[in-house]
């Protein structure tokens, strides 16, 4: 809603749950009415979704400058699988989202060679949405066998599943800054926001005491978890490439989220598993 007071030209909320979304977009327009709100279908956990929504999306729009990646699971039940067949918390929070915005680097770049609708220069922003659970993955930083369940250790806790999506994304934001300095990419984390995403239906005993007594009393409501999604897509100074924390806050990452070794070899996996989908195909 914050975002909406500048007067964008368009805001695109993206949902699988048209309902959900157009809840949203009633809230936004009772308060911004002269701004253009869509709804864009996307269900991160189909590779054909993904694809139908970044071509509905480039047929539509002339321009993306900003584009906030903010979607995911939290443990889910064990043996959850996406519609290409990778673990629900690694497929949805990353393996989504890199093949979503590898479909809209197209306008991303076009709009970055331009000129913003005030003339100057485009500054176009890429956020993704991390979390400081990056710093408790499993053992390794990224297990690659664990990407695909049928492989990966059983010994695997949901907490540790997500903390490894959360660190992919952090270092994917990382190698895609290097790959793309047209425009800004960055990760962040949120703080600890009283989401439906803390409705946590497998994690451990421990996790789920936290969801349901800690988090209700010194969580955030989502306008207020909003700050620093909105302070990365729009604040001035903005490193690209870095990670940050509440609000604007650097440096905090983990050991392995400054492993450029690691990120990529993260980028090239993902690169070979997107590298058949594309827009019209």
């Amino acid at each position: 809603m914050d975002l909406a007071k500048h007067n964008p030209a368009e805001i695109w909320i993206a949902a699988r749950s048209a309902p959900n979304a157009q809840s949203v977009i009633n809230t936004i327009e009772s308060t911004s009415p002269t701004v253009c709100v869509k709804f864009l279908k996307l269900d991160l956990t189909s590779f054909d979704s993904i694809r139908n929504a970044a071509t509905t999306f480039l047929s539509t729009a002339s321009r993306l400058d900003i584009l906030i990646l903010n979607a995911g699971v939290m443990n889910v039940p064990a043996g959850s699988v996406t519609q290409e067949g990778y673990e629900m918390h690694f497929g949805t929070n990353h393996v989504g989202h890199a093949l979503f915005v590898k479909l809209l680097v197209p306008i991303l770049q076009t709009t970055a060679s331009g000129s913003n609708v005030g003339g100057g220069k485009a500054d176009v922003r890429v956020v993704f949405v991390s979390s400081v659970a990056h710093k408790y993955p499993p053992s390794g930083g990224l297990q690659f066998d664990s990407f695909n369940p049928n492989g990966r250790s059983k010994s695997l806790s949901a907490n540790a599943l997500y903390g490894q999506s959360k660190l992919a994304n952090l270092l994917y934001a990382r190698e895609m800054a290097k790959r793309y300095p047209q425009w800004t990419t960055v990760s962040i984390h949120p703080g600890t926001v009283k989401t439906d995403l803390q409705k946590s239906t497998d994690g451990s005993l421990l996790i789920r005491a936290f969801q349901k007594v800690v988090v209700p009393l010194i969580g955030v409501e989502v306008e207020e978890g909003a700050r620093s999604q909105l302070w990365a897509a729009t604040a001035d100074g903005v490193e690209n490439g870095e990670y940050y924390e509440p609000v604007g806050v650097a440096g905090n990452g983990s050991a392995f989220a400054k492993d450029d070794s690691l990120a990529l070899k993260l980028w090239d996996w993902t690169q070979k598993e997107i590298e058949n989908v594309d827009i019209g195909v």
